[in-house]
């Protein structure tokens, strides 16, 4: 491969996933944009050449080697398992950090109380195969149906019950569904096609790439704080820091002070600067942190 043909395909979510995919990507320091007319991303990096294309195909496209690499839920490499190289889990969705849940619902009033009792049922799902897959664990044979959207709502008329997929739950308890059993959980991932792994530029690219949205995640929700603090009052200061590691002192010019450097979660500034101050600290300034790498 010659220096001007080194381009990396790679497939981002369109979708429900695309927004925050690529503002992660633009964190990360790579400016993706996009136009409603176009299914080609702008990026501001020659190597990169980027397509939408929905969540549930991507991993088939990139085991066949269409695309080199694309970002989509381990619920859809499970689905269609697609052969494929995972590069590394990105813990992010579009309402919360936590994984999404597929899960096996009924209506509220469904005699319905265990997996057992599916047995020759109708269920639609969107998941066809890991549906399928889940009851063959419990030893149930049910019809199951493909749907194509608005599965909360089919229940009890058109099925006995539906897996679907939830983060908060909220649109289950809104359609008077409740869960009988989780089938799966699920997190974003970033694969690869299992040659273009092996390939030493493809693959140094996608670990770079991996390492700068990885630090991005793991700076989410934290900050910086600087402080300088009078050597015989340092020890209660380190009391007070939940540090991500142990802070940084470093010497000042006056002998009798230090500075004090650490990373913390934001949500407890509120309450540790207040005692940060009663025990000593001045010149205490907190300050925005959008990477960290281990």
């Amino acid at each position: 491969m010659t220096e001007s043909d080194r381009v990396l395909k790679l497939g981002i979510p369109a979708g429900s996933l695309q927004e925050a995919t690529g503002e992660l990507f633009r964190k990360a320091g790579y400016n993706i944009t996009f136009s409603s007319r176009s299914y080609y991303p702008q990026v501001d990096d020659p190597e990169i050449e980027c397509l939408l294309i929905r969540a549930q195909e991507m991993a088939r496209y990139v085991e066949q080697g269409i695309l080199d690499a694309g970002i989509t839920g381990y619920d859809w490499v499970r689905e269609t398992n697609a052969k494929v190289f995972e590069i590394c889990e990105l813990q992010f969705s579009k309402v919360s950090r936590r994984p999404v849940r597929w899960v096996l619902c009924v209506p509220n009033d469904s005699p319905v109380q265990s997996v057992k009792d599916l047995e020759g049922k109708r269920i639609a799902t969107e998941v066809v195969g890991l549906t399928r897959s889940f009851l063959a664990q419990h030893g149930v044979q049910a019809e199951i149906e493909f749907s194509w959207g608005a599965t909360e709502v089919k229940p009890p008329k058109l099925a006995d019950a539906i897996v679907e997929v939830t983060e908060t739950g909220s649109s289950l308890r809104a359609n008077n569904l409740r869960i009988v059993a989780e089938v799966l959980q699920s997190t974003t991932r970033f694969i690869a096609n299992p040659q273009a792994a092996q390939d030493a530029w493809k693959r140094q690219k996608l670990d770079n790439i991996a390492l700068m949205l990885k630090s991005c995640l793991a700076a989410e929700g934290k900050v910086g704080l600087l402080m300088n603090v009078r050597r015989d009052h340092l020890p209660h200061i380190l009391q007070q820091l939940p540090a991500l590691k142990n802070p940084t002192v470093s010497s000042l010019s006056d002998p009798e002070w230090v500075a004090v450097n650490t990373i913390l979660d934001e949500s407890v500034v509120r309450t540790i600067i207040p005692r940060l101050k009663e025990n000593g600290a001045t010149g205490i300034v907190e300050y925005p942190i959008s990477k960290i790498i281990d």
